[in-house]
C-alpha cells in the first residue's frame, strides 16, 4: 500500500485474469493505493489481495468505507448491477469493456453516473496505447481506416469475437473517423465455439470516412494493426510494438528516350512516442487523475455505449445478410 494520503484508494472487483492485471498495476502505481479486492470466490479474492497487502472483502457494502474508486473486472453481465450499487454509494468506477451486455442497460448506467455526479470510465485500454495517444497530433484528412486484430483461441472467453476483440478497434475507428456510422456490412463465422470466432466488417461514417475491420480468435499468432489512409499520408500502427510510421509519397510520370517512365519518391517518418509505458498503467493513472480532478475521462460512459452499439450493429448486419456461418457451412 501507498503511504501517500493524497493517493486514490482503489478497490478491484473481480479477481480473474483482468482483475489480477489491474491489481498488479495499481499496486505499483504512483498516486494509487490498492486497498481492497472483492470476488464471488472468497479464496481467489484472498489470494489476490494477499499478494499486494490489500484486504479481501466479502460484500460490496464494504467498498465505500474503504475506497474512493473501483475497477469492475467481472463477467459482462455483472458490470451494471455492481456499478449501480457503487455509484449510488459515492464510488467512482472504471468498468471493463464491454460496458454492459446491451445498449439499454449501458445507457441506464451512464444516466446513473451522471445523476450521481460520479466518474464513469470504460476500460477500452487501447485508447491508452502510446501509439494511439500519438494520433492526437497525426490525424488530418482521414479517408479510410483498416484494422486487424487476431489472437489464438482461449476457452476462457465467453463473449463472441466482435464483443471481445473487434470492439477495441470499433472504438478506435469511431474515434478516428470522428462521426457516426451510417451503414454497416458484416460477416461472421463460428469455428471453435458456439458464438462468432471470426468477423469482418465494413463501416461508413457520416464524416465520409470508411473502415474495414477484421478480427479472429482462432489465429496462430497475435496481430494488432491499424492502417490509416489520409489525403497526404499513410499512417501505420503496430499496437503490440507500440510503433508508428508515417509514409508520404510523391509520384510522377515522365517521358524519356526509352518511353514513358514512372518515378516514386517516398519519405517515412517515425514519430517519437512521448507516452511510453504499459497501456493499462496509463489507463489507471488517467482514471485516478479523473477521480482527483473530476475531469471527463478519455473513454467516457458514452464512448462505451457507442462502441457497444457499433459492435451490436456488426452482429446484426451479419445476421441480417445471412453471413453468419458455422464451421460446417460449405462443407
Amino acid at each position: 500500500m501507498s503511504a501517500d494520503s493524497s493517493a486514490v484508494r482503489l478497490a478491484v472487483i473481480g479477481a480473474g485474469s483482468m482483475g489480477s492485471n489491474h491489481a498488479r498495476v495499481a499496486a505499483g502505481a504512483v498516486g494509487i493505493e490498492l486497498v481492497a479486492v472483492h470476488d464471488a470466490d472468497r479464496g481467489r479474492a484472498e489470494a489476490l489481495a494477499g499478494r499486494f497487502d490489500a484486504v479481501a472483502v466479502d460484500s460490496l457494502d464494504a467498498i465505500p468505507r474503504l475506497a474512493d474508486a473501483a475497477v469492475i473486472a467481472t463477467p459482462t453481465e455483472l458490470h451494471a448491477p455492481i456499478a449501480h450499487q457503487l455509484l449510488a454509494a459515492g464510488v467512482d468506477v472504471l468498468v471493463e469493456k464491454p460496458i454492459a451486455p446491451d445498449i439499454d442497460t449501458a445507457q441506464r448506467l451512464v444516466d446513473a453516473a451522471d445523476a450521481a455526479g460520479r466518474v464513469l470510465m470504460v476500460g477500452h485500454v487501447e485508447r491508452f496505447n502510446p501509439a494511439i495517444l500519438e494520433l492526437d497530433t497525426l490525424l488530418e484528412g482521414v479517408l479510410h481506416v483498416e484494422a486487424r486484430r487476431y489472437s489464438a483461441y482461449s476457452p476462457r472467453i465467453r463473449d463472441d469475437v466482435v464483443t471481445d476483440l473487434m470492439i477495441h478497434d470499433l472504438d478506435l475507428v469511431a474515434m478516428i473517423a470522428g462521426g457516426s456510422p451510417v451503414d454497416v456490412e458484416a460477416m461472421v463465422q463460428s469455428s471453435r465455439s458456439a458464438s462468432a470466432d471470426i468477423a469482418s466488417a465494413l463501416v461508413l461514417f457520416d464524416s465520409g470516412v470508411t473502415a474495414t475491420l477484421s478480427a479472429s480468435r482462432v489465429g496462430q499468432h497475435k496481430i494488432r494493426h491499424i492502417d490509416i489512409t489520409q489525403k497526404d499520408s499513410y499512417v501505420v500502427i503496430d499496437l503490440l510494438r507500440q510503433d508508428v510510421t508515417v509514409q508520404r509519397v510523391d509520384q510522377a510520370e515522365y517521358l524519356s528516350e526509352g518511353g514513358r517512365r514512372f518515378r516514386q519518391v517516398g519519405v517515412v517518418e517515425v514519430p517519437f512516442l512521448e507516452h511510453r509505458g504499459e497501456p493499462l498503467g496509463l489507463e489507471l493513472a488517467h482514471f485516478a487523475d479523473c477521480v482527483r480532478t473530476r475531469k471527463q475521462p478519455r473513454v467516457s460512459g458514452a464512448d462505451g455505449v457507442r462502441a457497444l452499439d457499433l459492435a451490436r450493429r456488426v452482429i446484426t448486419a451479419a445476421e441480417r445478410s445471412g453471413r453468419a456461418l458455422s464451421a460446417t457451412a460449405g462443407s
